[in-house]
């Protein structure tokens, strides 16, 4: 095994956190202050999937996240009683920087670092470029190289997102490892001959988080944290 490649949004960093946090003072200014901004937050998250399906299914060509964010941060403002049309522009494009501002999880920092010792480490995240690299310049995550769907230019859980991202590295995909805090990624990843790292994040969601809780499989390590991890790969 010569690199760990890391789901992001969830494993890596809190993204129902940050996007709330950038989210109240917006929902405040436009008459919404009695919305819960994690509420918001999660009903950005709900059309991350869909945005991307079309993507994957041919409906539209690649298209990056940052597109697909504002599109859907858009359509999600009637449901908490705010016109899109009335904001301006400017500012709906520097709430859809939230997604290039969220914090990571408190071990991940110090986590990779040790990884990195032996590793090389890169994000496998359906982010674009730019979202990545300015997230880990803020976050001070330490990767090797930043990849993701933009530069497969396919995105997870299609194989392609991960056999090109081993091409990329010309690496064969049993010298890969993906670490997510999600099952379903794991599962695509094996299937694409990677080897796996289950790390869960228990307050990824909602209070009462019920998925991704416990490995579903028996994946080649499942640890609690990154410091864990590197301590379970002996760093």
């Amino acid at each position: 095994m010569r690199a760990l490649l890391f789901d992001v949004f969830g494993t890596v960093v809190d993204w129902r956190g940050g996007v709330a946090r950038e989210a109240a003072p917006f929902l405040a200014r436009h008459g919404a202050d009695n919305a819960d901004p994690f509420v918001f937050a999660d009903a950005w998250r709900r059309r991350y999937q869909p945005a991307m399906e079309a993507v994957r299914n041919g409906r539209r060509p690649f298209t990056r996240l940052d597109v697909l964010h504002r599109e859907n941060l858009a359509a999600i403002l009637p449901d908490f009683g705010i016109d899109p049309v009335r904001v301006p522009a400017v500012e709906l494009d520097e709430l859809n920087l939230a997604w290039h501002r969220l914090d990571p999880w408190p071990d991940a920092v110090a986590g990779l670092t040790r990884l990195k010792r032996r590793y090389i480490i890169a994000p496998l995240s359906n982010g674009n470029i730019a979202l990545l690299l300015n997230m880990a310049k803020r976050a001070g995550l330490p990767w090797d190289a930043i990849l993701g769907a933009e530069v497969a230019q396919a995105y997870k859980p299609t194989p392609e997102s991960y056999l090109r991202t081993a091409d990329i590295l010309a690496l064969r995909p049993h010298e890969l490892c993906l670490v997510a805090a999600h099952n379903g990624d794991l599962a695509a990843a094996r299937s694409c001959g990677f080897k796996t790292a289950f790390v869960p994040r228990p307050t990824e969601h909602e209070a009462g988080q019920t998925i991704d809780l416990h490995p579903e499989q028996n994946w080649d390590v499942i640890a609690d944290d990154f410091g864990a991890l590197a301590g379970k790969l002996g760093l």
